[in-house]
């Protein structure tokens, strides 16, 4: 009896062991949004984990109307160069960026009523880029399709309408295909109504199956690398340091420039996209810009080079490069990423010279900004200027930016321009007294 219970045990653990061996490792990647360093990045880590779980089959559930052209060239390459099965269900749509990305796959199956197809290469509002970017696009497509066995001259369809392709397309549009051309003309292999049907169609029955679900890390990382998202971070930062230039010993403005900084810097660290030197440009640019303002009179070359250093290493943090090697990107991205810099340090500026005075003098900074209280018994004492003051003409001693000295009849007294930034030696006048300041402006003709 003892025997037969020991028979049975072995031959149900072995039942159990053969199912298990025998069940195909599917892992799953959604691509249900646009193209950009999120997607890059759960591609990166979805395949990394799909090897490292030794699945058989990788398979994208894919609806996007594409974008980014560097981030999807990056999706494409990776899958490639996969040495797992790679299978995509087109569930509605595969435009331009996803057309790219789906016909890298080994397979691709779409819902019914799905496309795929109209890839050529837009800029930001929608509008078609010049032809050496067009050029680039139908390359790439053409290799792609090549290197998979599919009709090359449907993927250059794709991006170019001046191609005619003989009962297909017609000369002067786009090439989009539906479910049923794709399979027609062997770019999909069959119509599917979800993932586990498609699976079926493979021929793979006995399955497990992993989703990758991207991180509470991963969704911040997307998050903060979005341009929209970089543009107000940026504008913190260049915000945050032209403020406490301006206003030395706040500390509030620079603590958010530091948290903008690395707010800004640290995913895009972590994606691949600034490098070191990078960030250590852009930090040259401040050294430079602060050494131009507080020891070198005027403005100069400090402050140009500064300036530059600044911009270059902001816009090429938000680009896929090898140091000035802008193959992958293009120059219309990096174009892009210096007018994302330069409107959001305008517009920085702007906020801080318009706006600034009032922020200070808000209740809400108050409560941010530590301060003492310096009452008259503790030993602290105030002398309020005269009131005559008020008209009195003399010259800046010191540059105001905006505090500093002025000279009045050989006396010198602290005071504060209301032009902004006024050179020393600038003839000015006395235009009020305000909260025990003198607040000067320059000496117009009027004046005079």
């Amino acid at each position: 009896m003892k025997s037969i219970y020991c028979l049975l045990v072995i031959f149900v653990c072995s039942l159990f062991s053969f199912t298990a061996l025998g069940q195909t490792k599917v892992y799953q990647l959604n691509l249900k949004e646009e193209i950009n360093p999120g997607a890059w990045r759960s591609t990166k880590k979805a395949f990394e984990e799909a090897k490292a779980n030794k699945a058989e089959v990788i398979i994208i559930d894919m609806n996007t109307y594409g974008g980014m052209l560097d981030y999807a060239d990056s999706i494409r390459t990776k899958i490639l160069n996969s040495p797992i099965k790679t299978i995509v269900y087109i569930d509605n749509n595969a435009a331009s960026a996803g057309a790219l990305i789906s016909i890298a796959c080994d397979k691709i199956y779409m819902s019914k009523g799905a496309t795929i197809g109209a890839a050529s290469v837009v800029n930001g509002q929608g509008e078609v880029l010049p032809e050496k970017y067009q050029s680039y696009m139908r390359g790439l497509m053409r290799t792609t399709a090549e290197t998979k066995g599919r009709n090359p001259k449907i993927a250059e369809g794709f991006v170019d309408p001046d191609l005619e392709i003989a009962g297909l397309k017609p000369k002067g549009k786009v090439l989009t295909l539906t479910t049923a051309e794709a399979i027609t003309n062997g770019y999909c292999v069959n119509e599917a109504s979800s993932i586990d049907d498609v699976l079926k169609q493979e021929g793979i029955i006995n399955y497990t199956k992993q989703n990758y679900i991207p991180t509470f890390t991963d969704k911040i990382i997307g998050l903060l690398t979005l341009p929209a998202v970089s543009s107000v971070l940026i504008l913190l930062m260049i915000g945050g340091i032209y403020f406490e230039l301006q206003s030395p010993g706040i500390g509030f403005a620079l603590l958010v420039a530091i948290v903008a900084g690395l707010l800004f810097f640290a995913p895009l660290y972590l994606e691949g996209l600034a490098e070191n030197w990078e960030i250590l440009l852009f930090l040259a640019g401040i050294v430079l810009l602060i050494l131009e303002i507080f020891l070198i009179p005027g403005f100069g070359v400090f402050g140009i080079m500064g300036i530059i250093c600044m911009v270059t290493g902001l816009a090429l943090s938000l680009v896929l490069n090898d140091f000035f090697d802008l193959s992958v990107s293009g120059s219309e991205r990096l174009v892009q990423s210096v007018l994302i810099v330069l409107g959001a340090m305008v517009g920085a500026v702007f906020l801080s010279v318009f706006f600034g005075g009032n922020i200070l003098k808000s209740r809400a900074f108050q409560r941010l900004v530590l301060k003492d209280e310096q009452q008259s018994k503790e030993g602290y004492q105030v002398t309020k200027p005269q009131f005559d003051m008020l008209g009195k003409k003399g010259f800046a001693k010191t540059d105001l930016r905006p505090s500093g000295k002025i000279d009045i009849n050989g006396e010198w007294f602290d005071a504060v321009s209301n032009d902004g930034f006024i050179e020393n030696g600038t003839d000015i006048v006395v235009s009020k007294i305000e909260n025990y300041n003198l607040i000067v402006r320059k000496q117009t003709n009027a004046n005079s």
